[in-house]
């Protein structure tokens, strides 16, 4: 097959994780192409066999401009390429390659609804608009499934829950200078990290907050992927910027935390997975599906307090902390691999 990936952006997030990992891993059988507006960590993390088109039209603020002229070379793609599958990520480059491709050769992945169905709702009669502008719309979570359903974008609608590679069992050389492992080794203190973007819907207030609640306790808490530094800050809070293979950071970590206003499915979730950690996370999207209450971690409201006390119940309790280690690990591979993702979205491609 002839495979064309189309996404707005080309920063290292969610859904750049799930093209990533799809078209590396289909590179090898079939031809792939990836298309996507700036320059960003995404092009380097492609294998070198995946064709690379980077359109600057393709922006993900609205311009009329700017659309038009991405518009008109997303056809102009097409036309050259002739792909047999188009795959589109994310909202923006959904209502563009609706718009630019034919409907029966597109697959339409939305990256957690809620960015649409709530903070950009705008933006929602396009979506219904164009809803059968495409073979198949994906979800990746059942909780994204049941709210397109709500929204009556019901016809063709697929569950493919987002995949990773097992990072864990590849990284059998872990760096001993990794500066998380250097802080175990140096301080003995227990480390709660967050691997996220800072940026809205992400809840870096919630997250000093609760260092706040928590600064009595040895405890360091740490944040990857900010761009910039943020100060004042809470003393038992680090922050490293954006790192490469982020994921690497968790073999040191004692517990995951991610707090947000809206989620698809978390890449960075699935990693902390992968390597066997438990998990404490907002309960929105489709976070509970994977992080089960009281068995591998725990969804909680937005409050401080009460993340506060679910982190002390986990790190303080190690019957309890390596049972939810042992579970984290079970729910990885029983459903969130890469190899699971693939062979889904192949059989989605052939229909």
């Amino acid at each position: 097959m002839k495979i064309l990936h189309v996404i707005t952006r080309s920063e290292l997030g969610g859904a750049q994780s799930v093209v990533i990992n799809l078209a590396n891993s289909m590179c090898s059988n079939h031809e792939v192409i990836v298309v996507a507006g700036e320059d960003g960590p995404m092009w380097d993390a492609l294998d070198d066999r995946v064709s690379k088109i980077k359109i600057k039209e393709i922006v993900r603020e609205v311009s009329v401009i700017k659309d038009c002229v991405a518009l008109f070379k997303l056809k102009k793609i097409y036309s050259s390429i002739k792909p047999d599958v188009v795959h589109l990520h994310s909202s923006k480059i959904g209502i563009l390659g609706r718009l630019a491709f034919p409907p029966k050769k597109i697959v339409y992945s939305i990256h957690g609804f809620d960015s649409i169905r709530i903070n950009y709702r705008k933006f929602l009669p396009i979506e219904k608009a164009l809803k059968n502008r495409c073979k198949a719309i994906v979800g990746v979570s059942e909780y994204d499934v049941k709210n397109l359903m709500n929204e009556n974008i019901k016809d063709n609608v697929y569950l493919i829950p987002n995949g990773i590679k097992d990072f864990a069992s590849i990284d059998t050389n872990p760096n001993s200078e990794n500066i998380l492992a250097k802080i175990k080794k140096e301080t003995g203190k227990k480390i709660i990290l967050s691997i996220s973007r800072l940026t809205l819907p992400k809840r870096f207030d919630l997250f000093c907050k609760i260092a706040e609640e928590l600064s009595d306790f040895d405890y360091q808490f740490v944040w990857i992927g900010n761009k910039e530094n943020i100060s004042p800050i809470p003393q038992n809070i680090m922050m490293l910027g954006e790192k490469n293979d982020a994921h690497q950071y968790y073999r040191y970590a004692d517990l995951a935390i991610l707090l947000s206003d809206y989620e698809g499915l978390p890449i960075s979730l699935l990693e902390a997975l992968c390597y066997s950690k438990p998990i404490i996370a907002s309960n929105v999207g489709g976070i509970s599906e994977i992080v089960l209450n009281n068995q591998n971690g725990f969804t909680l409201d937005n409050n401080e307090g009460v993340f506060a006390e679910k982190v002390n119940y986990i790190l303080e309790n190690e019957e309890i902390y390596q049972a939810f280690s042992k579970k984290s690990l079970e729910i990885f591979h029983e459903k969130l691999t890469v190899e699971k993702m693939v062979d889904k979205y192949t059989s989605l491609y052939k229909l």
